[in-house]
């Protein structure tokens, strides 16, 4: 039995009788979620530059969103009844689809010098935020919902799904949409995929709304997540998302500032939440910790001779695969924690909260804290003490 994880060792291949459509509309959300980054970022950038402090302040803004939808759908899943998720989440459907087209205000735009932190925040919320927050919701509320679903098994795959949208979205946009699209045909094929979402998301909202019967709860004790497993939760959802703009950082920055280098890295952590959360096959400890120990000495070494011994053609490779290794034992370890249903919104919730503190800490606070590259570094020491701990207390786990 695993400490730490109240979930079966092996994932039910069980569907409910809709599992269909919550697949589809979970895997629609994920792709526009993030081909609205790219879009909204090309929007903006004719009025406020393409600053690092601008594409930095794009980045946290949806990063905070991400997490406040997973907050939102907590609260909603946790604090109301089905009847009343389903007619909350349809008025919000409601009125984002209001807002499409996707487009920006002209009255946001710079008129003076000043610093336009603030003015670009507030176009970000009038503008994609409604609908980012929205999209953000969806994996873990319709999880939630499916949950309900008479021998439904607890739905983490869905989240597997989810990243394979996020993945596709990636993947697709700097090789198909940007070199065959104009900003405004972007703007409106996304408008439509809205579109077409949102009336999705409504249908099974709808379904979901009839069915009152409480999620299975957890026994007694194990009904509240220990302080102790949020917590872990939480730093293993940091230590592969500051992983991955350190990485990103250094190779851009250190070794080779070639476009669109950052596709690979942000690829390949996707893939590690794909892998882990599809399947108990993909992630074994006693094949990823000696990879994982192997990368991280590679790495450091790496970093300690400035890349002087192994030269361009391999640095890239090496620390892709390094962040791959990390991203795959912490994710690999998270998905061996995987709560209940009771839980597990609040599950998401602290792995979007680590994501964003992992983004705070690389993007913000390292910067203005150390006069040298120490990010990379400390996160793989904290990666390397985390993968420790959690093998010490779980250590019957894959």
């Amino acid at each position: 039995m695993r400490s730490e994880s109240h979930s079966p060792a092996r994932p039910s291949h069980t569907v409910s009788r809709n599992s269909g459509a919550d697949a589809l509309t979970v895997f629609i959300s994920a792709f526009l979620l993030f081909q609205l980054q790219p879009i909204t970022g090309r929007m903006v950038l004719p009025w406020f530059g393409g600053s690092s402090a601008v594409w930095t302040t794009c980045v946290l803004f949806f990063q905070a969103l991400l997490l406040a939808g997973y907050l939102y759908a907590h609260a909603v899943v946790t604090g109301l009844r089905p009847p009343a998720q389903r007619a909350l989440h349809i008025v919000l459907l409601c009125v984002s689809a209001l807002a499409l087209p996707l487009s920006l205000d002209a009255a946001w735009k710079p008129v003076d010098g000043s610093d336009p932190t603030l003015r670009l925040l507030l176009l970000l919320v009038c503008s994609a935020g409604l609908s980012y927050f929205v999209l953000s919701a969806t994996t873990p509320l319709l999880q939630a919902w499916l949950a309900r679903e008479p021998q439904a098994p607890v739905p983490y795959r869905l989240f597997a799904l989810s990243n394979l949208g996020s993945m596709a979205a990636l993947l697709s946009y700097p090789a198909l949409v940007e070199p065959t699209m104009t900003l405004r045909q972007q703007s409106l094929s996304w408008s439509c995929g809205y579109a077409i979402f949102a009336l999705s998301c409504a249908s099974v909202a709808w379904r979901a709304g009839d069915l009152d019967r409480p999620v299975e709860r957890a026994p007694a004790p194990e009904r509240k997540a220990a302080l102790r497993t949020l917590w872990t939760w939480m730093v293993l959802a940091f230590c592969p998302s500051a992983a991955l703009l350190a990485v990103t950082t250094h190779l851009t920055q250190n070794v080779a500032p070639i476009p669109l280098l950052w596709v690979l890295p942000l690829a390949l952590y996707l893939l590690s939440f794909i892998l882990c959360f599809e399947s108990v096959r993909w992630y074994r400890r006693g094949l990823w910790l000696p990879i994982f120990a192997l990368a991280v000495v590679a790495m450091t070494s790496a970093l300690l001779d400035n890349g002087r011994l192994l030269g361009l053609p391999l640095l890239i490779p090496l620390f892709c695969a390094g962040l791959f290794a990390v991203a795959m034992v912490c994710h690999g370890e998270l998905a061996a924690m995987k709560p209940a249903a009771s839980s597990l919104t609040q599950f998401y919730l602290m792995v979007a909260f680590g994501g964003m503190l992992g983004g705070l800490f690389v993007g913000l606070i390292a910067p203005r804290v150390f006069d040298a590259y120490y990010e990379l570094p400390l996160v793989l020491l904290l990666s390397a003490v985390v993968a420790e701990r959690t093998w010490r207390r779980n250590p019957s786990a894959w």
